[in-house]
């Protein structure tokens, strides 16, 4: 992953570019500024100190020339931050009315991504195609969630009953680490997501893929584990497409296989990891709505199986 330097001095489109410059600029300026005050400050303490046997300086009663410029030129500084924030908002904002590509909807502690267009729905990894403007709906479930990616764009808060909108764009292939940035419980430092941005073909080929029923091996161990995931409780939260499987309360997990991570982006997608999570997940994110089954170890492979099989 290119994520390793997510910061917001490393912007990767238009819309992060825009937030980034203003907040550059803005540094500069501020520390001209404490440069400025911090050398009258020195030359005050230099030039005016009181010198033992001396008299006090003589004091300056009024100054219009250095008044008169102390006030207009912040003022005029702050005119031109009032139009470059206008011209960063316009460039950073999506327009209302425009129909969505993307719904992404924050749960206490993962992302829900749906595509509405197609109906693929997937989890804590949005694919998008490179150099495409995409249009981002973001509700919430349940809590107040913020919605960002340091290097593609700006924050924007996830409200339970008042959805909102933001652009999220790729100049460059790649992935983006996402976070949530507003606390929204006890896993709010481990609520990350992923923004996999594709060329079109790529990007078209994963979501034809992605809408299809999930392949599944026939091997006896993931069989087992298919049963297994019928019997329990996972089909109360889940959902496989082309099973009796629909429930939306936990991650969709139609092709779960096809994901690099998972548990919002904590784990590589692997089936050791996979079979520790499901040995005892609160073990590895304490105070999920998962709770530990007491599996045995035969049924963490057969599970772990049926999961990883679902390409």
């Amino acid at each position: 992953m290119n994520d390793a330097l997510n910061s917001v001095f490393r912007s990767e489109s238009p819309q992060a570019g825009a937030i980034s410059g203003l907040f550059i600029l803005v540094l500069i300026v501020c520390a001209i500024i404490l440069l400025i005050v911090a050398a009258m400050v020195v030359s005050s303490l230099v030039c005016f100190r009181h010198k033992p046997g001396g008299s006090d300086p003589r004091p300056h009663h009024g100054n219009w020339k250095l008044e008169t410029a102390w006030t207009v030129i912040p003022f005029l500084v702050l005119i031109w931050f009032l139009t470059l924030t206008a011209k960063g908002m316009k460039e950073s904002n999506p327009p209302s009315g425009q129909k969505p590509d993307l719904l992404v909807i924050g749960h206490q502690w993962w992302w829900e991504v749906r595509y509405p267009k197609t109906g693929v729905i997937t989890a804590n990894e949005i694919h998008i195609p490179v150099g495409a403007q995409w249009l981002v709906a973001l509700e919430s479930a349940d809590v107040i969630h913020d919605f960002w990616v340091p290097r593609l764009g700006p924050k924007m808060d996830a409200v339970p009953g008042h959805p909102n909108r933001l652009w999220l764009e790729a100049d460059k292939t790649g992935s983006y680490l996402g976070t949530c940035s507003e606390f929204c419980g006890a896993q709010h430092a481990q609520m990350h997501f992923l923004v996999i941005a594709q060329p079109l073909t790529e990007f078209e080929a994963w979501q034809e893929q992605q809408g299809k029923f999930a392949f599944r091996s026939k091997s006896k161990s993931a069989q087992r584990g298919s049963e297994l995931f019928r019997s329990m409780t996972c089909v109360n939260c889940h959902r496989v497409n082309g099973t009796e499987a629909k429930s939306q309360d936990a991650p969709d997990l139609t092709h779960f296989a096809s994901r690099r991570t998972f548990g919002s982006v904590i784990l590589p997608n692997t089936p050791e990891n996979l079979a520790r999570w499901l040995k005892n997940p609160q073990a590895v994110k304490p105070a999920i709505l998962m709770p530990d089954f007491k599996l045995t170890d035969a049924q963490v492979d057969g599970l772990t199986a049926y999961l990883e099989s679902l390409q």
